[in-house]
C-alpha cells in the first residue's frame, strides 16, 4: 500500500480536528470559517447579550455557567465544566430591576418556605432577667461610739446577730470625765434655786451650758432629769440604741477601756434591704430611675417580692461591661438576708407605639442589617434598615428603612440573601468589565487564553498534491 494516500488523510483528519476545536465554541473570531456554536448557531449569528431571546420574548441580560453562576459572559459557549451557559433575562416589563432584587416562582417559593408579615406600630415591651445580691440598706446602718473616753462596766448586748430595739440598753460605762460633767450641771442647778434674784440670768446661762454639755456627750433627756431629781451623781451611764436592727459587729467587752470615737458596735436596719444588681450596657435604655422590679428566691418558690429602681450607678464595669443597678426591697419578719442571690425581673414598656420588625426578619451581616420586602409578583427587595433597642418576643424598634404596612419576608429568607448577594457581585462585575472596556459587550475571556485570530497561525499550511505538509504550522501565539 502507498504511504502517499495515508499520509492525505491523516492530515485531512487532523485538519478536520484544529477546524471543529472547542476552545471556543459559539466565538466569532474564527474569521470566516463558519464554526458552529454548540447550539447549533454560526457564531456571528448568535444570541449576545442585551438581545432579545425569539422564543421567550425576554432582554437577554448575560449567559452564565449552570454550574458556577459566577462564570459570566456576554454571548453563549461554554463553560470550563463542559456545559452550555444558559442565559439570563432581565426583570418582566422591561424595568432594570436592582442588583439587590430577587425574583422567584410560586413553587420555589412554597419549597424555600418563605413567610411573610406586615410591619406594624406596637407598645415596646422588655422584660429584663437578670440576678441579684441581697446587701445592707446603707442608710439604715450605726455605728455606736462614745464621745468620752472610759470603762464598760456592764454589757447587755453581746453578740453578732442579735436583734435590738430602738432605745435598748447596750453597755453601762464608767468615766471620770462624765462624772466631772454631771457636777457641774448638779451645781449649776442648786445655784439656780439660790435667793439672789440680781445674779438669775447667770445661773441661768450656766446650768443651760451644763445641761448641754451632757446632752452632747448623749445622754437621753429622761438621764439628765434623773440626775436632776436625783440631786446626786451616777457612777455610770446607759447608752442606748439610737435604732432597731441586727447587730453585724461587735468590738465591746466587759471591762473593756473605751476611747472617744472607737466603734463599738455595728447596727443596720433591716426593715428595708438593698439587691445589687448588673445589667448589660444595651439594656440601659430600658432602666430608668424608679421603675418596677421583681424579685424571688431560690429557697422560698412560688413567692415574688415587690420593689423599684433605687439608683443607677453612674460607670460601667470595665471587665464585664455592665452598669450595677441599686434596687430597694422592703423586708417584713427579715426574711431577706443580706448576701443571698436572688432572680431579678425587670419590667418597662415605652410609652408611646414604636414601628417594630421581629428579629428573624432581619439578616445581620455584622456590618450592615437588611430585611426582604415582597413586591408583589414573586419579587423580593433586599433593603437595609436601621434597628434600635430589642424587646420581648425578640421584636426589634425599627428607625429607618421602612414603612408601616409593607409587606417583609419573615422566614425562608437567607436563600434569598444568598441570591441577592450573588446578584450585586454579577452586576459589580459587569459594571467593572464595562467600565475597563468602554462598552457592554466584553472579549470573551477563557482564563489566561484568548482565542484572537493571530493565536492561531496557519500560514504554512498547504494542501499540495504530493501531500499534506506542516512544516510551517505553529501553534505559538508569540510568533
Amino acid at each position: 500500500m502507498s504511504v502517499k494516500p495515508i499520509c492525505i488523510a491523516l492530515g485531512a483528519v487532523f485538519l478536520s480536528g484544529v477546524l471543529m476545536s472547542p476552545f471556543s465554541p459559539g466565538s466569532d473570531r474564527w474569521g470566516g470559517l463558519g464554526v458552529l456554536s454548540p447550539s447549533g448557531v454560526r457564531a456571528e449569528e448568535a444570541l449576545k447579550a442585551g438581545m432579545v431571546d425569539p422564543k421567550t420574548g425576554k432582554k437577554i441580560k448575560y449567559w452564565a455557567a449552570p454550574m458556577d453562576p459566577t462564570y459570566i459572559r456576554n454571548e453563549p459557549g461554554q463553560s470550563p465544566m463542559g456545559m452550555d451557559l444558559v442565559p439570563v433575562y432581565e426583570e418582566e416589563g422591561g424595568e432594570k430591576a436592582s442588583s439587590s432584587t430577587v425574583r422567584i416562582d410560586p413553587v420555589t417559593r412554597q419549597n424555600m418556605g418563605l413567610r411573610l408579615g406586615r410591619v406594624e406600630k406596637k407598645h415596646l415591651a422588655k422584660t429584663i432577667r437578670t440576678f441579684g445580691t441581697v446587701i445592707y440598706d446603707e442608710t439604715g446602718l450605726y455605728s455606736i461610739n462614745t464621745k468620752f473616753n472610759g470603762w464598760i462596766e456592764t454589757l447587755y448586748v453581746d453578740f453578732i446577730g442579735e436583734q435590738v430595739e430602738k432605745g435598748q440598753p447596750l453597755f453601762d460605762i464608767y468615766s471620770p470625765d462624765l462624772l466631772t460633767a454631771q457636777q457641774e450641771y448638779l451645781i449649776a442647778v442648786q445655784q439656780q434655786n439660790g435667793r439672789k434674784k440680781n445674779s438669775r440670768k447667770g445661773r441661768d446661762r450656766l446650768l443651760e451650758a451644763s445641761r448641754t454639755r451632757l446632752a452632747y456627750w448623749d445622754l437621753t433627756d429622761e438621764q439628765i432629769a434623773q440626775l436632776e431629781t436625783a440631786g446626786e451623781i451616777q457612777k455610770t451611764i446607759t447608752i442606748f440604741s439610737p435604732a432597731s436592727g441586727v447587730v453585724t459587729k461587735k468590738i465591746a467587752l466587759k471591762g473593756h477601756y473605751v476611747k472617744a470615737g472607737e466603734h463599738q458596735y455595728e447596727i443596720a436596719d433591716l426593715s428595708t434591704v438593698w439587691v445589687d444588681v448588673d445589667v448589660y450596657e444595651y439594656e440601659l435604655p430600658w432602666v430608668h430611675k424608679g421603675m418596677a422590679a421583681e424579685m424571688d428566691l431560690a429557697y422560698i418558690p412560688g413567692k415574688r417580692y415587690q420593689g423599684e429602681v433605687l439608683f443607677i450607678y453612674p460607670f460601667l464595669d470595665p471587665k464585664t461591661r455592665t452598669a450595677r443597678l441599686r434596687l430597694s426591697f422592703p423586708n417584713p419578719g427579715n426574711v431577706l438576708k443580706p448576701g443571698m442571690y436572688a432572680n431579678v425581673y425587670l419590667q418597662s414598656t415605652f410609652p408611646e407605639k414604636k414601628l417594630v420588625v421581629p428579629q428573624e426578619a432581619v439578616i445581620d451581616s455584622g456590618v450592615r442589617k437588611r430585611v426582604f420586602i415582597s413586591r408583589g409578583k414573586g419579587a423580593f427587595e433586599a433593603r437595609e434598615v436601621t434597628l434600635g433597642v430589642e424587646g420581648n418576643d425578640y421584636m426589634f424598634e425599627v428607625i429607618d428603612g421602612l414603612a408601616e404596612g409593607e409587606e417583609i419576608v419573615i422566614s425562608g429568607q437567607f436563600m434569598l440573601d444568598s441570591e441577592s448577594r450573588l446578584k450585586e457581585a454579577i452586576a459589580k462585575m459587569l459594571e467593572a468589565r464595562s467600565k475597563e472596556t468602554g462598552s457592554d459587550a466584553d472579549d470573551l475571556d477563557m482564563g489566561d487564553m484568548t482565542m484572537e485570530d493571530d493565536d492561531l497561525d496557519m500560514d504554512g499550511l498547504t494542501m499540495e498534491d504530493d501531500g499534506l505538509d506542516m512544516s510551517g504550522l505553529s501553534m505559538d501565539s508569540d510568533e
